[in-house]
């Protein structure tokens, strides 16, 4: 049976790494697959991981179907066995609910990839869908850490250097020049709601101190 399998994590968690991974793996066994993804580090149209990992994928945009999609390739390829899809809290739940029919009623294994909440720890749309329609919600086992070293739970948002929790849910960082220099840093909760990043953290220990972890 085919199944719509959505892998959750932080930031610097593995996602990319494990989605990459994942298509080697069933590729390597002579299935055939179609690699998505949007908004990706590396620009249009690529999948990329912190690894240095980089390969060749569909941009996804807000006029995407995926049944349309699929059903070109499979006019042209014979036939298509699963998706890989990265990035997914980017999709529109519309676009997520056509990932759920594409197994249901073709019988494609879907495997996405994403971060569940936002700088303002709010569910992204496409997320939250897939948490509601998956038929496995699977949380990514390699713990990203805050600086503090407690496990990272939240993913934070700073602009200029200063961590933000106002503002448009999705920016990518380093690209929108309108919007000051943007970063993301994964905290722990406590951090997160303290708005302590590492920066912040560092600047007030002095030189030679340990940094302040309360």
């Amino acid at each position: 049976m085919a199944e719509l399998v959505f892998f959750s994590g932080t930031m610097d968690s593995g996602k990319s790494t494990l989605a990459l991974q994942t298509h080697h793996n069933h590729s390597s066994r002579g299935r055939h697959g179609l690699l998505f993804t949007r908004n990706d580090r590396a620009g249009q149209a690529r999948l990329s991981s912190r690894l240095g990992l980089e390969v060749d994928a569909d941009e996804v945009d807000d006029a995407t179907d995926f049944w349309a999609v699929v059903s070109d390739a499979r006019s042209r390829t014979g036939h298509v066995d699963y998706l890989v899809c990265d990035e997914a809290q980017f999709y529109a739940p519309e676009q997520v609910e056509q990932l759920a029919r594409l197994v249901d009623e073709a019988g494609i294994d879907v495997y996405a990839f994403g971060i569940l909440a936002d700088f303002r720890t709010r569910l992204f749309p496409g997320s939250a869908r897939l948490v509601e329609l998956a038929d496995r919600v699977e949380t990514l086992q390699v713990p990203a850490l805050c600086w503090c070293g407690a496990r990272a739970t939240h993913n934070a948002r700073t602009v200029d250097g200063r961590m933000v929790v106002e503002g448009e849910q999705v920016v990518v960082g380093d690209v929108d020049a309108s919007a000051g220099t943007v970063a993301y840093e994964v905290l722990c909760r406590r951090h997160h709601a303290r708005r302590m990043t590492l920066a912040t953290a560092s600047a007030r220990s002095g030189p030679g101190d340990t940094l302040d972890l309360a």
